[in-house]
């Protein structure tokens, strides 16, 4: 993974990993939080991006990318491309926040609007490939997006050696398996548990029961999150994330609170999730020093006041 970073470090932000020490206090561990919302087009979803387009071939770049996405992988993959001179074709769901939108027009990628399902969201992407012979990379069902998103936690590692257990939160499992891989390759003490909110709880059904279990009706303010696991993250967070916490949406504007009150920045819902099972679960993480990634900072400002 190591070689991964070496080749989307010209492309990325390293982002800092702070600390609280109000929230050390609520929790009784030693919190270290790995700000991925300061990551360029704020969300670590620019690190797996960088890499999938990095691997392609001239040829293939030429043509172009493609994927669908809610928010955060859309503006990676515009943002990656527009680096590299190359174009980007977006399937977004209609109901898409506007403020994720205009930030994909303004990473200079098009956008091909669907009805907000997963049929359509397919079904709209094969006819984008079929006409431009663009390039599909699926947002974190890949084996080159899952490698760059594991490039965070391998940073923090490095910055904070020696953490009992870091927490990711959950949603198709690119961060969270890659999560799971960098700390296997560098520090294998180093427990890996997933966050999760309780409204779509595919991944804790999935662990309870050993098989992968779909993402049905989801409801939470998280909405990275609400996406099922996929076939290449579901076996690595099968066999290499400890457990997964289950986090109430009260939870999670209370973290989003904390954070903006305490630490002073600016998170996304899912991204406080990893704070809410911290929380939460106060016995399970005393006396530890937990890692907790806050996976993005892109938020409708008007929709957070609402929520707080």
């Amino acid at each position: 993974m190591l070689t991964v970073l070496k080749r989307i470090q010209p492309y990325i932000h390293r982002t800092p990993v702070l600390t609280c020490a109000t929230l050390d206090q609520m929790s009784g561990a030693s919190l270290f939080f790995k700000c991925e919302n300061f990551q360029k087009m704020g969300a670590f979803k620019m690190r797996g991006a960088a890499n999938a387009i990095l691997q392609l071939t001239e040829e293939e770049r030429k043509l172009g990318v493609a994927t669908h996405s809610s928010g955060n992988f859309a503006q990676a993959l515009a943002l990656s491309a527009q680096m590299l001179g190359i174009p980007a074709y977006i399937v977004m769901p209609s109901n898409s926040p506007e403020v994720k939108k205009a930030a994909v027009r303004g990473y200079g990628g098009e956008i091909i609007e669907c009805e907000p399902n997963l049929a359509a969201r397919e079904s709209t992407l094969a006819q984008v490939v079929e006409r431009t012979g663009a390039t599909f990379i699926h947002p974190f069902n890949d084996g080159n997006v899952i490698m760059g998103q594991g490039t965070a936690a391998l940073e923090l590692l490095h910055d904070v050696p020696n953490l009992d257990v870091i927490i990711s939160p959950v949603g198709g499992g690119g961060l969270l398996s890659g999560t799971a891989l960098a700390a296997k390759e560098t520090s294998p003490k180093t427990k890996v548990w997933a966050a999760e909110p309780a409204g779509a709880s595919d991944a804790w059904e999935s662990k309870k029961s050993g098989k992968i279990i779909p993402q049905l009706n989801p409801q939470t303010i998280a909405d990275g999150l609400r996406t099922s696991l996929g076939d290449k993250t579901w076996p690595i967070i099968r066999d290499h994330v400890e457990r997964v916490v289950l986090v109430e949406e009260a939870e999670i504007v209370e973290a989003l609170r904390l954070l903006m009150e305490r630490m002073k920045i600016v998170v996304e819902p899912s991204g406080a999730v990893a704070l809410a099972a911290v929380l939460k679960d106060k016995t399970a993480v005393a006396g530890k020093r937990v890692g907790i990634i806050l996976s993005g900072g892109n938020v409708d400002l008007k929709a957070i006041a609402a929520l707080l």
